[in-house]
């Protein structure tokens, strides 16, 4: 009998290559049967809050606040290596200290690094499709671009900072920008966390590994808002070997994250990220 388990994801072109050869049957999920959410990122967080999904793509700026209730998982994530989330302007706009930005979401990564380095800038939350137009308006005086918004945006703007340099001032030199990962409900019994966790790592060495074969299947149903070269670009970014499974460097920069959130009293403690990962020793112990 299959096991059904709800797996959220949001609809950016990175998650969406990430998850879907699983969802094309490309890796053997077992028993299990995924079923596919797509929400944005920000809704994906509010409801790891609440507990909504088995398995959940999140922000890792939140992940401290859902630690008890989710692990995190070691597949599935982007980091940004020179590059990430763009604060954007219009052209001819000086910002004063307290300016008026535009931020995908209260508990995405880039709205907490943003708080911390413009504490008196003066937050609005909407979705991230929007922040472009609510720029070029004026209804704000700069927002931040997530996701594909990133390569291609309205001539009339450009870049005022970089969240890469605030993360390397504020980090240091030598680590990667955490953005995003995954999470699965602590509530699953831990051998079927460990096998989730598997397949989900299959899952996405197959789709790097037919990263064009994907790509091509993934325009022509439509799934994704960019396509040809854009697309290549974007995923080469986000989507890679180094999104396949946490390495020591990715688990430090998580931790720095976390060290720089405690400092500046988001949550009330500095946690290490390996200690919230599922504890892979436990399938060899059960089965020696």
């Amino acid at each position: 009998m299959s096991k059904t388990i709800q797996l959220a994801h949001s609809p950016d072109a990175d998650d969406i290559f990430m998850y879907f050869a699983i969802k094309f049957g490309w890796v053997d999920t077992k028993e299990y049967d995924f079923t596919n959410i797509g929400l944005d990122i920000e809704t994906l967080n509010v409801e790891a809050l609440k507990g909504t999904y088995d398995v959940s793509a999140i922000s890792f700026g939140m992940y401290p606040l859902i630690k008890d209730e989710y692990a995190m998982l070691r597949t599935a994530v982007s980091f940004g290596e020179g590059y990430g989330p763009k604060l954007i302007r219009r052209k001819e706009k000086k910002l004063k200290r307290n300016f008026k930005v535009a931020l995908s979401g209260k508990y995405t990564t880039n709205a907490m690094l943003f708080r911390i380095y413009y504490p008196d800038a003066r937050p609005i939350y909407m979705d991230f499709l929007e922040i472009e137009e609510a720029v070029v308006s004026g209804k704000v005086d700069a927002g931040v671009l997530i996701h594909e918004s990133i390569l291609d945006f309205d001539e009339s703007l450009e870049v005022e900072k970089e969240l890469w340099d605030i993360w390397v001032e504020l980090a240091g030199e030598g680590l990667p920008l955490p953005l995003g990962g995954m999470a699965i409900r602590r509530s699953l019994p831990l051998n079927r966390a460990i096998e989730i966790e598997n397949i989900l790592i299959e899952g996405v060495k197959v789709a790097n590994e037919k990263k064009e074969e994907l790509c091509t299947k993934l325009e022509a149903d439509n799934l994704v808002r960019i396509s040809d070269e854009m697309l290549t670009k974007y995923l080469d970014m986000y989507a890679s070997d180094e999104s396949v499974e946490l390495s020591s460097l990715q688990l430090e920069a998580l931790d720095k994250l976390y060290e720089l959130g405690f400092k500046h009293g988001l949550w009330d403690t500095a946690i290490k990220t390996v200690d919230y990962l599922i504890p892979k020793e436990y399938a060899d112990l059960r089965n020696s």
